[in-house]
Parts: structure tokens; sequence; C-alpha cells
């Protein structure tokens, strides 16, 4: 019983601006991804080796920039590309041109969905953080 009362007391409705300290600056904070599996599959880490490749061409540059090893790339790479319904990422071996990488545009449309769900997650995270401090 006494379980209940406490959940009625601290209820999602009731401010805690009570309970804590004034005069300090409370944050909500987080991170989102998408996981498959129960695995991480997409989030900022896939989105920023994606864009980094659309921006170079090619995997070795942008794994270089990232300072994340080219096999980390690769698992990425492999990962995103078994669970979507088609690649993410297509390459291009050798020639007179060296070869490099593409995103797809449905790379660029889940990026831009993600964009997006990260932007309605980071207002909510905003409007929590008020929450705690007005």
């Amino acid at each position: 019983m006494e379980d209940k009362n406490c959940l009625q007391f601290y209820s999602m409705s009731r401010s805690i601006r009570g309970i804590l300290k004034k005069n300090k600056n409370f944050s909500v904070n987080g991170s989102i991804w998408i996981e498959c599996n129960g695995e991480r599959f997409f989030g900022p880490g896939p989105v920023e080796l994606l864009e980094l490749i659309n921006d170079t061409g090619s995997i070795s540059q942008a794994t270089k920039q990232m300072e994340m090893s080219y096999k980390k790339a690769w698992e990425i790479i492999n990962s995103l590309n078994t669970e979507a319904r088609q690649p993410f990422v297509i390459t291009q071996t050798g020639g007179n041109s060296g070869g490099g990488s593409v995103i797809t545009d449905n790379a660029k449309a889940v990026i831009a969905w993600y964009r997006e769900m990260r932007e309605r997650f980071s207002a909510l995270l905003e409007k929590e953080t008020g929450n705690l401090n007005s």
C-alpha cells in the first residue's frame, strides 16, 4: 500500500521542483538510435559514416576523418546493407578512377528521417529540462 501512495505522490503530472535543490542547472539528456534484434543498427555513428562516404566518395577517406578503423566501418556497412531491403552503400572497385563508394537514395532518406527524429527527441529533452528548472 505504501508503494502505491509513493507512485501517486510522484506521478508524471507532479512537478519535482520541490524535491530538487534550487539554483542548480539540471538537464535531461539522452541519445537515440534504432536497434535491430536488440543490437544498435542506426544512429549517430552510422549517420556520420554515411555522410562522409557521400562527401568523399570513399570509405577509406570517411574512416580517416572519423578516426574509425576500416574494419569497423565495414562491419557497420555490412549491417546496414544486410538489414535494409536494398543496400545503403554501393562500392565500385578499381579502374582508371580508382573505384569508390556511393550511398543510395534509401540511405539518404533514412538519414533525413533520423535527423528529423533527433530534432523531435531534442525538443522533448529541452521541454523536460525546462520543466526541471521552471
